[in-house]
């Protein structure tokens, strides 16, 4: 289980979010069998899509975060609900990269630079809400900073960070956005660089013993910062049985048919790894 809390500045000119995943990401790494770079790169996603779901207003709104930039990695994908609880996935989830030059994971390496990052809001209109901006630096926290800047016209600060132990367990994971509201004031952005210049990597704040509260305040220390809500998001899967039967009738009599023919059918969730298996007769059972 995570923590999260979202605050505001008793001013009002900016929000901030903050969430200690660490939790969510040993259990996503342990579900996919990632290896380190893997871990960092999904983890910042589901803490980024944690983050930003958390923001969403109606109990049934989705949101989907996906970024592929060529690299080795393939497409990494996270999906949050309205609490915040998050599932994801990377397509290759072993993936082995030497250090980059600051001596870190190299999450940019993984992922690639040449592509998009895409938020898909679904809030149970017609049609989702899609918006797409060209990756930036492929570290991924930056990139959903410029998504703010381009595709919503929102100035924001976007901090992301797992920790991965030797044995390939999750040491800290977790993530803070801020964001300027319209109400903020000329002065608000350089108080805002002012509070956040030398601010430690969220995990070695996690580390400390900080608690999400503690990191919101102590990143925006100019600010008098309120509380509004918290929350414990966990990684949720939302796989059933019956979700995987409209996705095999989804594909159509025809190939319903050849797969009737196979002694069973295996089909598995791609965010949780959850096998289920059909018989022809279940098969057959679904074109009728």
């Amino acid at each position: 289980m995570g923590t999260s809390v979202r605050c505001i500045a008793t001013d009002g000119t900016l929000s901030v979010t903050a969430i200690d995943a660490t939790d969510i990401v040993n259990r996503a790494a342990e579900i996919h069998q990632t290896s380190a770079v893997t871990s960092a790169a999904l983890g910042r996603l589901l803490c980024a899509a944690s983050l930003m779901g958390s923001a969403l207003k109606g109990k049934d709104d989705s949101l989907t975060l996906r970024i592929n930039g060529g690299g080795p990695a393939g497409t990494v994908m996270a999906v949050s609900d309205a609490e915040g609880n998050v599932r994801g996935y990377v397509q290759q989830p072993v993936v082995e990269l030497p250090l980059n030059k600051l001596g870190k994971l190299d999450v940019a390496g993984a992922v690639g630079k040449d592509g998009n990052v895409t938020v898909i809001k679904d809030l149970g209109l017609k049609e989702p809400y899609v918006g797409q901006t060209p990756i930036v630096s492929g570290e991924i926290a930056e990139d959903i900073t410029a998504y703010f800047a381009v595709s919503e016209q929102t100035p924001s600060v976007c901090a992301l960070g797992v920790l991965v132990n030797p044995d390939l367990s999750i040491k800290a994971a977790g993530g803070l956005l801020i964001q300027l509201l319209p109400t903020a004031m000329e002065d608000t952005i350089e108080k805002v660089e002012r509070s956040i210049e030398g601010l430690a990597p969220i995990t070695t704040l996690l580390t400390q013993g900080m608690t999400p509260e503690e990191i919101c305040r102590h990143a925006l220390k100019e600010f008098d910062i309120e509380l509004l809500d918290t929350a414990s998001p966990v990684y949720k899967c939302y796989c059933s049985r019956k979700r995987v039967e409209a996705a095999l009738i989804s594909t159509g009599r025809e190939e319903l048919l050849d797969m009737a023919k196979e002694p069973e059918v295996r089909a598995k969730c791609q965010f949780c790894d959850k096998e289920y298996v059909f018989t022809p007769q279940e098969i057959l059972r679904l074109i009728k």
